[in-house]
């Protein structure tokens, strides 16, 4: 997250009649950029990584785990830290960051309270020592984050709190439920980070839609789970707040755990990788080729079996956010008649991507996404402003939305030379890849943003697949790789990967010869090489369909056997051989993709299954579902041990780790 903006936020009703200036003001920008960066060149790709930690405190005596709201506090301990300002400073919003030899991490606020962000200070570039430094950073960052917090607190990398709203005291200092800003029956206001920003994204996004956002994550249903399944926890006769109707009105469904608020999955921890191109052409071609890869990297990263106290049926977080920030209306949900809004929305402005964008001869008219939406009259004025057709399209997609949070002091005057109307809109499309402009200070370039992954517990495992990501990026480019298949079949698999244990039972569509025209040689699993039957010709005809085929996760990562997909791992090991890395950082770099290639075979376990296994073994789990305190705080204080050992020897998340426990 950037540095936030200061102002005065304007209510629902406000933003509602200054949300076409936002967003003419926001082309307008997009147009200045356009004509000024469009020519820029960098000379190679750069890129980093984003990791989000939840703060939890422990109170051993009482067997409990909190949430610790005490962000705030901790990145003031860190900017006030004096051997931290004499190495330059790390916490941009409260000090100015200044960069030294030995570039300190920098950490931010995130949205919920209890949250901090760390990236690495300086971005990694592609040479394989700076691959070899991810991890230890990522180490650092963890240290550095502790070093600042009470004794007792300590920054951990789950993607949500097991007991994130339930009924007891699970956050400190402890706060009621159901504010102004929420009106959430589970959580208070005060859970979100109290910059305007925050509480008025929340509101807003609730005003718009009419009503509170509305979660439903399928129960798992164990051997004494009551069926069906009503959740207990929730009220029925609140009469606080007009939404409180939305639960008589149907909102919490049979079989479901009922989450209703923002913070339930803009709460949540995520590994985000962004990748500097060295031109708009190569950003363009990275954000269309990592597009298919992103449901196979969420099934892969999976580590979300647990909402609300209880075990659910679902092993990854990314539905839950996009239910939780989407606030499309009754009419453009398709649920009332289009009488105030211009369209039928089909998916959240938190989804998987619904365009391609690079001028890439091998990419047909049939890949594109028959449903998308786009505001014509954007698409004209860009188109007019000399963008190409197919950015012009993109963005004037994006562009349907309207802008949540508009600041009172931004509405005075248009500057060209700034971005802030155009990334109102673009920072509120969380799309599963992002393409990034350059901003509008600085000589940053083209990027592209890598969303879907799920964080890891260790910092062993959020390097192995930030690299893991990076290396594939290579041999796409290296290569010529082409991971084209229907915008559709994409959106069908950021489904599938919701499944419980999709990465070992689920099929993905997945393209079946990426390989280029000329031939290379690729890896197999034994390590030596065979060369590659060339590849369709680069504009291919005949049926789409017979392009792309069902794959396990095992067979896309690790290769099919004779003539099938050779396997994101073998082209990765291909293009390491093409590059002479040295023995020893081979064998660095070895340890990474042996993580990923076992978790992909099944051989290792992913974090999503070793917490459900560690719940559904603890003495105080009665197979009802439900993840009780005493369970919360066992499998917390079970995290920091792998968090620091790693499964070592036969220790706790071993399975994870190691095979056999060896």
């Amino acid at each position: 997250m950037g540095l936030l903006a200061k102002g005065t936020a304007l209510p629902w009703p406000e933003a509602k009649k200054n949300a076409d200036h936002v967003r003419q003001w926001g082309i307008e920008q997009l147009l200045a950029i356009w004509r000024r960066a469009k020519g820029k060149e960098r000379d190679v790709l750069l890129w980093g990584d984003e990791i989000e930690y939840l703060v939890v405190a422990f109170e051993d005596e009482r067997r409990k785990v909190k949430l610790s709201l005490r962000q705030a506090d901790i990145l003031e301990a860190l900017a006030n830290d004096g051997d931290l300002c004499e190495h330059g400073g790390c916490v941009p919003d409260l000090q100015t960051v200044h960069k030294t030899a030995d570039t300190l991490p920098v950490f931010h606020p995130e949205f919920g309270r209890y949250m901090l962000e760390a990236t690495p200070g300086k971005p990694w570039g592609i040479g394989f020592k700076d691959l070899l430094d991810v991890e230890p950073n990522m180490k650092w960052r963890r240290t550095i984050a502790k070093d600042h917090m009470d004794p007792n607190e300590y920054p951990i990398t789950l993607t949500t709190f097991p007991r994130l709203g339930t009924r007891d005291d699970y956050i400190c200092p402890y706060f009621p439920p159901s504010g102004p800003m929420l009106r959430s029956q589970f959580l208070p206001d005060e859970i979100a980070n109290p910059h305007i920003r925050f509480p008025t994204l929340a509101a807003n996004i609730r005003s718009r839609r009419g009503r509170k956002v509305e979660i439903n994550v399928p129960i798992f249903k164990d051997q004494h789970t009551s069926i069906p399944f009503k959740d207990p926890t929730v009220h029925y006769d609140l009469h606080r707040w007009p939404e409180d109707d939305d639960v008589r009105n149907g909102a919490a469904k049979i079989d479901h755990v009922y989450l209703d608020a923002m913070a339930f999955g803009m709460g949540s921890c995520c590994l985000q990788i962004t990748f500097q191109a060295k031109n708009i052409t190569e950003g363009r071609r990275l954000y269309d080729q990592l597009s298919p890869l992103g449901p196979i990297m969420l099934a892969l990263t999976a580590a979300t079996p647990i909402y609300k106290g209880f075990l659910v049926d679902t092993d990854v977080r990314w539905n839950q956010i996009s239910k939780a920030v989407d606030d499309r209306t009754p009419g453009e949900l398709g649920e009332a008649p289009l009488e105030n809004d211009r369209w039928r929305i089909p998916k959240s402005r938190y989804a998987a991507n619904s365009t391609y964008i690079s001028q890439d001869i091998r990419l047909r008219k049939e890949y594109m996404d028959p449903d998308l939406i786009i505001d014509k009259d954007i698409k004209h004025k860009l188109v007019d402003g000399g963008m190409d057709d197919l950015l012009a399209t993109h963005f004037a997609h994006l562009f349907i939305r309207d802008p949540i949070v508009i600041f009172a002091e931004d509405l005075q005057d248009l500057d060209l030379n700034k971005t802030d109307h155009f990334e109102n809109l673009q920072s509120t499309n969380w799309q599963h890849i992002r393409f990034k402009p350059p901003p509008h200070d600085n000589d940053t370039g083209w990027r592209v943003e890598f969303r879907p992954m799920e964080i890891q517990i260790t910092d062993f495992e959020n390097a192995a697949f930030a690299i893991f990501i990076v290396l594939i990026t290579r041999a796409i480019l290296s290569f010529d790789l082409n991971f084209y298949i229907p915008i559709a079949r994409t959106t069908e698999n950021m489904e599938t990967a919701h499944v419980r244990n999709a990465v070992l039972e689920q099929k993905f569509y997945f393209r079946k010869n990426p390989l280029p025209l000329r031939p290379i040689k690729i890896s197999n699993a034994s390590g030596t090489t065979t060369p590659t039957q060339a590849s369709r010709p680069p504009t291919p005809f005949g049926p789409v369909e017979d392009e792309y085929a069902l794959l396990t996760i095992d067979e896309i990562i690790n290769g099919q056997q004779l003539d099938g997909f050779p396997g994101l791992i073998p082209l990765v090991e291909s293009y390491l051989n093409s590059v002479n890395v040295d023995v020893e950082t081979r064998c660095e770099l070895a340890r990474y993709l042996d993580l990923i290639r076992k978790r992909a075979s099944g051989q290792l376990w992913t974090g999503a299954k070793w917490i459900r296994e560690f719940v559904k073994d603890h003495k105080e789990y009665v197979g009802d579902s439900v993840v009780g305190a005493g369970v919360c705080y066992d499998l917390v204080k079970a995290v920091e041990e792998v968090t620091k050992f790693e499964g070592m020897g036969k220790g706790v998340g071993v399975e994870m780790f190691r095979v056999g426990g060896k």
